[in-house]
């Protein structure tokens, strides 16, 4: 089967102007790379030393493969996986497609020139230069597309890898990883630390969508149990993120180190099994700390309020709604009596049977058992 490019031009050079011009492949080859190293600035550096007999030695095939092609003696191939390999490789060595494109456009017109110069020399018809000259761009045109998918896949693993070692950091972080394990995990995702992390529950649905609103720097699981996501922040600016997150059903923790990130998760965990309608844990700081030990604050409850146990239920009740507000409005009767709804007198009364039932009701830590218990406690 012939190569598609002898099917453009249907040309066929003869033995002599083939042995004319392969004699002039090292000369065409050099010219072609000090014309990229001249022309083209990614490559100024890059073609010197042993990557330039490298690139040298690949120009000097890729003409000669273009040669068999010219002559029809190749079946195709070889120049295609070769311009592919190369733009992979152009992925590795940090350079764009527009570089590699405008080394492409640079070689292609010197390679004419000096092709042509020995072509026509060599007796080639006139009639036959053009399709010469066809062929020759044609050929370059097939390079430069294989290269540009070789590029483009090679980025496309690149961008795969590094999300699996970015998900694998962000789960390394909130595992709570040694120190060491999370700078090989950084390392390997080439993420840059920030100062600090902030860490986001919501849906797993929503994670990726108010991802792509965040910083670039954000690392996004989606995957954890019971359907949630988490977003890992850096460094926010959190009246901004609770902004941008206000039509999300989201929690979002305190900011911490960037490698004590798992605290700031725990607590936006633990706020959102407390209540379905906290957004801000910074903002439920109270409850989050009585409810870090759920059986040792039901134990305070019951032991600081025993007295009121002894009375009948609506007594209970009321004198309970008294001593936390007397507790809150640190004993102002005034103040008492109006978050009550009640007369002041009323409110001395009631003080004087919760004084005979907590004769050390001035004691300091009385004061702080009782504020813990009523402070937040319903009913």
């Amino acid at each position: 089967m012939s190569h598609p490019l002898r099917r453009v031009t249907d040309l066929s050079l003869d033995a002599t102007t083939v042995t004319a011009l392969r004699s002039a492949l090292r000369a065409t080859a050099d010219e072609v790379v000090q014309a990229i190293i001249d022309e083209v600035p990614p490559y100024a550096n890059a073609l010197s030393g042993r990557m330039g007999g490298t690139i040298r030695r690949a120009v000097r095939t890729a003409l000669g493969h273009y040669l068999d092609l010219a002559s029809g003696n190749a079946t195709g191939g070889d120049g295609g996986d070769a311009a592919y390999e190369l733009g992979r490789g152009e992925v590795r060595a940090g350079r764009s497609m527009d570089a590699l494109l405008g080394a492409y456009r640079v070689g292609a017109r010197v390679a004419w020139r000096c092709l042509a110069a020995g072509a026509v020399p060599a007796g080639l018809p006139a009639t036959e230069v053009a399709k010469f000259a066809e062929l020759t761009f044609a050929y370059i045109d097939e390079l430069s597309a294989a290269s540009a998918a070789g590029h483009a896949d090679e980025l496309a693993a690149r961008g795969r890898d590094q999300e699996r070692h970015l998900e694998h950091l962000a789960r390394d972080l909130l595992a709570g990883a040694t120190p060491d394990v999370l700078l090989a995990s950084v390392q390997r995702a080439g993420w840059q630390p920030p100062h600090t992390l902030t860490a986001v529950l919501l849906p797993a649905a929503q994670a990726r969508p108010a991802y792509r609103a965040l910083d670039p720097g954000t690392l996004v699981l989606d995957d954890l149990p019971d359907g949630v996501g988490v977003l890992l922040v850096p460094d926010a600016d959190r009246p901004r993120l609770l902004r941008q997150l206000t039509d999300r059903t989201a929690v979002v923790g305190p900011p911490r180190p960037w490698k004590r990130a798992s605290a700031s998760y725990a607590r936006a965990v633990r706020a959102r099994s407390l209540s379905a309608d906290i957004r801000d844990t910074e903002e439920h700081l109270p409850e989050l700390v009585l409810s870090a030990d759920v059986d040792a604050f039901a134990d305070l409850c019951a032991r600081a309020l025993a007295p009121l146990r002894t009375l009948p239920a609506a007594t209970a009740r009321r004198l309970e709604e008294t001593l936390r507000a007397w507790l809150l409005h640190q004993g102002r009767r005034d103040e008492v009596a109006a978050a009550l709804f009640v007369h002041p007198q009323t409110v001395r009364y009631r003080m004087s049977q919760l004084r005979e039932l907590f004769p050390d009701l001035a004691s300091p830590h009385r004061v702080l058992e009782l504020t813990l218990a009523v402070g937040l406690r319903v009913g």
